[in-house]
């Protein structure tokens, strides 16, 4: 049995809790490394915090300026020389399920031909490990405590929950996205599943705050994936997550919703707007808010009809949906930040990918805003359109 097969085996058959203590066992036994770190992206993307036993044994890396943050931005393996010297290195090496970014796992290991020999299995062992990451968390809170910095708020951790994740890739696509603040969200949230054939996803802009908040976003998105789980079409499932939430709240709380139902063959999309999220497009170096035809609110009104209209997305455009959390922010002297400050943030976030775009968005967002303290959720999601 070779060693890859030795280490995908160790880590397939550990305890959900016993992970990295499996794939460190592995890693010393059969590629002489001596050290191995797993750090966790936290929910803000500001730091990588360290897997372990509370209390941490080490400190958190930031995701800008550290070499395991290399790795995690680029989502490549980054060598650098180990503290101390002594031949060893560090290999960096990203720990992602079909382009969801994770963490990264760090090993610590003889330096020259040995690392270039197996770089390459250890990227796949990290992979392996991401997977039964997402799988284990079914199971164990180590993870989802690990990507935690601060507290969450009651409220943020039904969000946080009720997400797919915050990035994905296919040939087609690649998408990526991010909710601020990060630990005290409310109702804003994304949603997207994809088939064969389809890719379907949803931008939300919840009302309220706190709870209340969370609870009428869980209804709605609910609603909706169980209507799109019966097979029903873009407009059905809008009508049915619209009776869900006016049976419970009486037209007293709604929810607005941005839904497209992308064709991957072609990229015509029907899309459903009811509400106030935006969809901002950049083609060819030039960026332009998308007008559609708006449709009330979910939970408005009693059995709302709603009719889906085209769109069209062509090979190298970049779609960026964004919650009135965004364009609607003041700054301290009461500027809105708008469509134009927003044009100039997608235009200067174009070189980086999908994934990494919804942040450094909410970057800027945060410069125009200042020290005051956020009154409403915001929410970036980047859709890059790759085609077939």
């Amino acid at each position: 049995m070779n060693r890859f097969v030795a280490a995908e085996r160790a880590v397939r058959t550990a305890a959900p809790h016993d992970l990295l203590d499996a794939v460190r066992r592995v890693l010393v036994e059969q590629y002489a490394a001596e050290g191995v770190e797993l750090f966790m992206a936290d929910y803000g993307l500001t730091v990588l915090q360290p897997v372990s036993v509370l209390p941490h044994t080490l400190e958190p890396v930031s995701v800008h300026n550290s070499p395991e943050g290399r790795a995690f931005g680029a989502q490549e393996p980054f060598v650098e020389d180990a503290p101390g010297g002594g031949g060893l290195v560090r290999a960096h090496l990203p720990v992602s399920v079909r382009g969801d970014r994770l963490g990264v796992l760090s090993v610590a290991l003889p330096g020259g031909d040995h690392v270039r020999d197996c770089l390459t299995e250890l990227a796949e062992i990290a992979e392996v490990l991401g997977r039964e990451v997402v799988v284990a968390e079914r199971d164990t809170d180590l993870y989802l405590q690990a990507r935690r910095k601060d507290r969450l708020t009651l409220a943020a951790e039904m969000q946080w929950q009720l997400l797919p994740g915050r990035s994905c890739s296919r040939p087609e696509y690649e998408l990526g996205a991010q909710l601020e603040p990060a630990y005290a969200i409310f109702g804003d949230n994304f949603d997207w599943s994809a088939t064969a054939e389809h890719l379907m996803l949803y931008v939300t802009n919840g009302m309220g705050e706190g709870i209340e908040a969370s609870l009428l976003t869980n209804l709605a998105i609910n609603a909706l994936r169980n209507a799109r789980r019966a097979g029903l079409p873009l407009a059905d499932q809008a009508a049915l997550a619209d009776q869900a939430v006016y049976a419970q709240y009486g037209g007293d709380c709604y929810l607005s919703v941005l839904m497209f139902d992308f064709e991957l063959a072609t990229g015509r999309a029907r899309v459903v707007d009811a509400g106030s999220p935006q969809l901002f497009r950049l083609r060819e170096g030039n960026v332009e808010r998308v007008e559609l035809e708006a449709q009330l609110p979910l939970g408005m009104f009693e059995e709302t009809d709603y009719v889906t209209q085209e769109f069209r997305a062509e090979p190298g455009d970049r779609l960026v949906f964004v919650s009135d959390g965004v364009y609607a922010v003041a700054s301290p002297k009461g500027e809105t930040y708008g469509e134009a400050a927003l044009a100039r943030a997608i235009q200067a976030t174009r070189l980086l990918p999908a994934a990494e775009v919804p942040r450094a968005i909410l970057r800027e967002l945060t410069g125009h805003r200042g020290q005051r303290i956020p009154d409403d959720d915001a929410l970036v999601v980047c859709l890059d359109w790759l085609g077939r």
